[in-house]
This record gives C-alpha cells, sequence and structure tokens, in this order.
C-alpha cells in the first residue's frame, strides 16, 4: 500500500467516525419539546426576569454564525464545551476549536503513518491526542484564570467593604469594584453589574457568575450576601471576616502545595519517562519498535504495563490531593 492510499484510507476512516458522532449526537426529542414549551413561556409570560433572559438569548443566538451551527451537530455537548472555552477569558469560537483539534488529530496521524506505524493504531493514537490536547490547554487557561481570580479577590472583597463603610449602595460597590480592580475580578464584576442595569437582579446575577467560574471563593460571597440580605446585619462586616478566611485558605493551599511538590515531580517523572524513552526509540529506530504493533505477546505487555502505570498514578493523585 503507498503512502497516498494510506492517507486517504485514513482520511476515510476519520470521516466515517465524524459522521457517526454527528449521527449519535443528533437533536433530542425530549430538549425539542423543552424548547418549544420555553418559547411559549417567553411569548405568553408577563414577568420582566423571563422577558429579559428570552432577549439575551436570542443576542447570544444573534451571535453565533452558521458554521457555529454545524459544529454543534457534530458536538455532543456544545453548550458545556462553549462555556469552558468562555471560562478561559480568550475570545475563541467554537469552529476555531473544533478545526484546531482536527488538524493536530491529523497532523499526528501522519506522521505516525510516515514512520512507518501501522494505519490503525496511527489513527487510534492520533484522534485522542487530537481531542485531549485542545482539551488540557483550555483547562490549563482555566485554572491560570481561576487563580488570578482566586488571589486578587480578597482585595476586591476590601475595596468593597471600604465603599460599603462610607456609605454607598452594595450595586454601586459593586460597579466600583469592576472599574478598579484589573484582571479577571474586575471582568467579572462589570458583567455583574452589566446584568443588574439590564434588569437581573443581583442575587441572579451573582449566582451565574459563580456557576460559571466554579469557584468556592466567589460561592462563599454569594452566600454571605444572600444571607446578608435575608436576616439583616452588618454586611461590610460580614464580608471583612469573609475576606481574611479567604487569605487563611488561600494561605493554607501554599502550604499544602510546598509540601506535597516533591511527590508530584517524582509521579511526573516516573509516569513520562516509558513514554519519553518508547517516544525517543521509535523517532531513533522505528523498526526496533515495531514489535509492539505487530507481535501478540509485546502487544499484551505494553497493554498490561499501561493498565499497572494507569493504577499507579490513580493511587498516587489520591495521595497528594487535599480538600480544603
Amino acid at each position: 500500500m503507498t503512502m497516498i492510499q494510506t492517507i486517504m484510507l485514513g482520511a476515510g476512516v476519520l470521516t466515517v467516525m465524524l459522521l457517526l458522532m454527528g449521527l449519535s449526537s443528533g437533536p433530542s426529542a425530549n430538549k425539542m419539546a423543552a424548547k418549544r414549551l420555553e418559547g411559549l413561556k417567553e411569548r405568553y409570560s408577563s414577568n420582566s426576569s423571563v422577558t429579559v433572559q428570552a432577549q439575551l438569548r436570542k443576542i447570544v443566538a444573534n451571535r453565533q454564525t452558521r458554521l457555529d451551527n454545524v459544529m454543534s451537530q457534530f458536538i455532543p455537548r456544545p453548550a458545556l464545551l462553549r462555556e469552558r472555552i468562555l471560562r478561559t477569558g480568550k475570545n475563541w469560537t467554537l469552529p476555531q476549536y473544533m478545526m484546531a483539534s482536527g488538524g493536530l488529530s491529523l497532523m499526528v496521524t501522519i506522521i505516525l503513518l510516515v514512520k512507518g506505524m501501522p494505519i490503525i493504531f496511527a489513527i487510534v493514537a492520533g484522534f485522542p491526542v487530537g481531542l485531549g490536547m485542545p482539551h488540557m490547554v483550555v483547562n490549563s487557561l482555566i485554572k491560570r484564570r481561576v487563580h488570578a481570580f482566586t488571589v486578587k479577590f480578597p482585595d476586591a472583597i476590601d475595596l468593597l467593604v471600604r465603599g460599603l463603610r462610607s456609605g454607598l449602595p452594595i450595586s454601586e460597590t459593586l460597579s466600583l469594584v469592576g472599574q478598579e480592580v484589573p484582571g479577571p475580578v474586575g471582568v467579572e464584576f462589570r458583567n455583574v453589574s452589566d446584568k443588574m442595569r439590564i434588569g437581573r437582579t443581583m442575587d441572579v446575577a451573582l449566582q451565574e457568575t459563580a456557576d460559571r467560574l466554579g469557584t468556592p471563593e466567589f460561592q462563599f460571597f454569594c452566600i454571605s450576601i444572600a444571607i446578608q440580605r435575608e436576616t439583616g446585619g452588618n454586611l461590610a462586616e460580614t464580608l471583612s471576616n469573609l475576606a481574611d478566611v479567604l487569605r487563611k485558605r488561600s494561605q493554607m493551599k501554599l502550604k499544602i502545595k510546598a509540601m506535597s511538590s516533591e511527590s508530584k515531580a517524582s509521579a511526573y517523572i516516573i509516569g513520562s519517562l516509558p513514554f519519553i524513552v518508547f517516544g525517543l526509540i521509535w523517532f531513533i529506530n522505528d523498526s526496533y519498535m515495531q514489535g509492539f504493533f505487530v507481535e501478540q505477546r509485546l502487544m499484551i505487555a505494553g497493554g498490561a504495563g499501561m493498565v499497572w502505570m494507569s493504577i499507579g498514578a490513580i493511587i498516587m493523585a489520591k495521595m497528594i490531593s487535599f480538600e480544603i
């Protein structure tokens, strides 16, 4: 089989896999029924909050291009993926993410085919890389943004406390924090202020931001404000205590990170070393490693080794994972 035939066969297999994904992720009858009921509710409801939510959904739908709608048909949960991309703080779109994923998968598959790997193994290796690498990049960006938010969040609460003690209302202090604090903290507080200006209640706007961020620190902030609105009391004193608790929580996280850094480094080195050595030998002398793809005993040994390594990695991850 020539190289052109091999590439064509790989492209055909990849196309069939994408078509199967598209067929399996088609529209659901339950979702369509729920969407129709929601449309009737928006049409005949006199509640202002329902009307505002309908307008926001229309604005978001108008921003989506035709390519976004096409891509959504091939993704099992496009709304969740859009939310993850939004949490990174980047102006990426869903088609850009999918094109990067498909291009990476195709590139890895072609490289492995050129190096002599059988086509089935090349596709099996390239497809997870194309799906996994963008996912890991998005995870890294989300963690970096959440970390930057958590670091600056106590300072934002202190600014909020000073505004409340000076006599400003809570809505004005939220807008002030959005203008004065840089980074993701200011962006999120500006989003809360904008939602309140178009008719959202403060509790709903804060809870939507908390759900998008997914951090317990901001959830504590939302709970503190909600309890104070229900029971009364000194909100400035409550938020001041919350800022102190969040700083102590951050210090405890840093201590745990320092204590577990040696174990994490050892786990990363031991876990990645077999794959690094395998890749280096493969690119130096690929014929020497062909036995792992054609000989049954080596395939069983390699699979068993990966299973045991996975079990060890899970155990080490559980040992160095601490909840605060």
